[in-house]
């Protein structure tokens, strides 16, 4: 993005009924009511190809072409920003390879103007796209930048991140409190998103399910305060609370079929897997995609996504089969979904589309029982050739494994160390253990600084590293083997494997605050100890499987209580056989 100073232009006459908004394209402006004096944005939000210029256009037709910053696909999107324009009548025009595909009028400095016309109100083909390059570009970053935040607040407050921020003029961003954990925080960013905008939202209060069946919801409550009119920070916080308050994660991981939901299974196709797409797995974390990153000649595709720990950090990370974990049974409906939309009705009040309803709605992605029919093989395998559609070489997989699996080491590291923060505050203490399943969803400080679910998907990662060589037998039609046969690419891969691991690694802090450096073959090695290391009770060299009477070990100062490693213990087959149980 760039600023543009444009000082000399004219007023032109209100009105132009030429410029008006029609198709696939749209043009959104920020904030609501632009004035003189403040940055104004633009965004012009495709669904049907590329947009290739934004031009700022006066009364006498005079022409600025913006300098602009492009992203997604689809949908497709293009940035700019004005500093220094003069109040009064413009047109934007957006273009592609020549040819006007938007056009909208923008006013500037007239107060109250635009308000009736900003606000979307519903829900369509142009919400849904303008959601999208929304979400990717609040979480824009380099690819293999390491994107991490305390919490949501610091993404929502940063303007050059938030195309909305401070949209309504109210200085509503100031100080918003929002700090949503895992599975609040697909459901926060709808909300964010609508209280700008304009938009209704519904949520339902649902089940945890069972080892039978998956959670089941009740009737959905529908928020319609922002469609009436610009609300308040002290309104959509009254809002956000009460949402929180309802979902959990059994809210995402209800059964595919159901209509009684807030989210329904979606094509797996790159046509539809926008992001702002949720990913919800079997056993409660979820995943919001933020962008894809185009395979290039010698570079594997990426899928990056969010989500949020128990301790509201939020962090952006690789999908793969390590953070995306996917098996069908009997207990939840997982894989990706979007959000089920609400439409008015024609007397005037609103409804949630049905399963039916949105099998070919050209305004929404498409529902489907695709993902229910696929093993978790099967599964892992069309959502790579989706990635990297051209196929990669054997190394090329492998490192790009490898990098993925170091990013979740690394932010583990993170989470070890905010426990041990934990413990300096509270020098002394114990976290109380939950008993059971409640070790993955309880609430309060072991919910914030245990790792269960971390340290199972580290488990399955690893496995996933480990297990390649074989995948390349397997599946050889992901892999671009040239004049190999897959047996020969898995004895090159193992040998290659065996150096990589011993080439890279990691840092960890002890208890005395001292480094600690241990290569990936050393984590790779003390897979076992990650059975029984996410206990916040436990030092850190402990949880990073550091063995007693080693020098490592010699920091250690804190180790949980007898009774809670004697449940570990009764729990620690769930971990060695990377089998999370149902509620």
């Amino acid at each position: 993005m760039c600023s543009l100073a444009f000082c000399g232009i004219s007023v032109v006459q209100a009105g132009d009924n030429s410029c008006q908004q029609t198709g696939e394209t749209h043009i959104w402006i920020s904030p609501l009511n632009p004035k003189v004096d403040e940055q104004i944005k633009l965004m012009a939000v495709s669904t049907d190809g590329l947009v290739s210029e934004l031009t700022l256009i006066d009364h006498q037709d005079q022409r600025m072409p913006l300098r602009s910053h492009r992203r997604g696909g689809p949908p497709w999107s293009l940035v700019a920003e004005l500093a220094g324009v003069n109040e009064g009548h413009y047109r934007v025009e957006a273009s592609r390879n020549g040819k006007l595909i938007a056009c909208h009028a923008l006013i500037i400095g007239e107060s109250g103007a635009q308000k009736k016309e900003r606000r979307a109100k519903t829900w369509n083909l142009a919400t849904e796209a303008f959601y999208s390059a929304w979400i990717e570009a609040l979480f824009s970053a380099p690819p293999e930048e390491n994107l991490h935040f305390r919490s949501l607040e610091p993404v929502l407050r940063n303007n050059e991140r938030n195309f909305l921020h401070n949209y309504l003029g109210l200085n509503e961003d100031h100080h918003l409190p929002l700090t949503p954990d895992c599975a609040d925080l697909p459901y926060t960013l709808r909300a964010y998103f609508a209280w700008k905008v304009g938009l209704p939202i519904s949520f339902r209060a649902c089940g945890r399910g069972s080892a039978k069946a998956p959670p089941q919801c009740g009737t959905a409550t529908v928020i319609t305060e922002f469609t009436h009119g610009i609300s308040s920070q002290t309104g959509f916080i009254k809002i956000s609370r009460q949402l929180v308050n309802t979902v959990h994660s059994g809210s995402l991981r209800t059964g595919l079929e159901s209509e009684s939901t807030d989210l329904y299974p979606i094509t797996l196709s790159r046509e539809r897997l926008w992001p702002g797409t949720v990913y919800a797995d079997p056993y409660g974390h979820v995943l919001v995609l933020v962008e894809w990153v185009p395979q290039i000649e010698g570079r594997p595709g990426l899928l990056l996504a969010v989500d949020a720990q128990p301790d509201n950090s939020v962090a952006r990370k690789r999908v793969w089969e390590g953070t995306m974990l996917f098996t069908n049974n009997e207990s939840a409906g997982p894989g990706f979904k979007a959000f089920r939309p609400l439409l008015p009705t024609s007397s005037g009040g609103l409804r949630l589309l049905s399963n039916d309803e949105l099998i070919e709605n050209p305004d929404f992605a498409p529902f489907s029982l695709e993902q229910d029919q696929l093993s978790a093989d099967n599964f892992y395998a069309k959502v790579t050739k989706l990635i990297s559609p051209a196929g990669l070489e054997p190394k090329q997989i492998y490192e790009a494994t490898l990098d993925a699996l170091i990013e979740q080491i690394e932010t583990r590291v993170t989470s070890v160390d905010n426990g041990e923060a934990y413990f300096r505050k509270y020098s002394g203490s114990t976290i109380l253990m939950p008993s059971g399943t409640a070790i993955f969803q309880t609430i309060g400080p072991w919910e914030d600084y245990s790792t269960p679910s971390r340290d199972m998907r580290l488990i399955i990662a690893i496995n996933v590293l480990n297990g390649l060589p074989e995948k390349i037998v397997r599946y050889p039609e992901l892999f671009v083997l040239k004049n190999q046969s897959p047996e020969e690419a898995k004895a090159g891969i193992e040998q290659y494997h065996v150096r990589r691991i011993h080439e890279h690694s990691i840092r960890y802090t002890r208890t005395d605050g001292s480094p600690w450096e241990l290569s990936i073959a050393e984590v790779l090695a003390r897979k076992s100890a990650y059975e029984m290391a996410y206990n916040p009770n436990d030092c850190p060299e402990i949880r990073w499987g550091a063995q007693p009477g080693t020098e490592e070990y010699s920091t250690c100062r804190r180790q949980a209580p007898a009774a809670q490693r004697a449940k570990m213990e009764q729990y620690r087959s769930w971990f060695r056989e990377a089998r999370r149980p149902a509620p």
